[in-house]
């Protein structure tokens, strides 16, 4: 099914969800309960009004030594200037949150899991190396911290918050 119609059809059936303000709880646990991996789904729109716009990719699963996780990216666009805050959001495969990432740019989030890693592409930005290409695994649980190089040995060191 084309991705464009599977957001049509996501839109619909949460269709109560973009009346107000978004449950961003709800639509994760649904995006989640569809397991489509390479999957993303937009809910609410963007406007200079007011309006908010989140954008949700389910990535698909990895697994550690002990457990197998859920990696999910969240970016919410917001503000008169469509602003944007971007996540990585981890689960337990029994879709119960865990904690995230925070991620500064929309372009900085991973790109997709490959044989069990997260993978960080440089190709959406033009001062990176698009050959820097970043993997991360989760063998040993959740990363507290990793580094995403960009160009040169530098780049942006991200540490995960547990969700309280």
């Amino acid at each position: 099914m084309p991705r464009a119609i599977l957001t049509i059809l996501v839109l619909n059936l949460f269709n109560l969800h973009l009346f107000g303000q978004i449950d961003d709880d709800a639509i994760r646990q649904k995006v989640l309960e569809m397991n489509l991996p390479d999957s993303a789904f937009v809910f609410g729109e963007w406007s200079e009004a007011g309006g908010t716009e989140t954008h949700l990719k389910y990535l698909g699963t990895i697994e550690s030594n002990k457990e197998t996780y859920k990696i999910m990216t969240s970016s919410w666009i917001w503000g008169l200037s469509g602003r944007a805050t971007n996540r990585i959001l981890v689960f337990t495969s029994n879709n119960d949150y865990i904690g995230n990432y925070y991620i500064g740019m929309m372009y900085e989030l991973p790109d997709k899991i490959e044989e069990n890693k997260l993978v960080f592409l440089n190709l959406e930005s033009e001062r990176c190396d698009e050959n820097a290409i970043t993997e991360i695994s989760f063998i040993d649980g959740i990363p507290e911290k990793f580094f995403i190089e960009c160009k040169n040995g530098y780049g942006t060191l991200y540490s995960f918050e547990k969700e309280n």
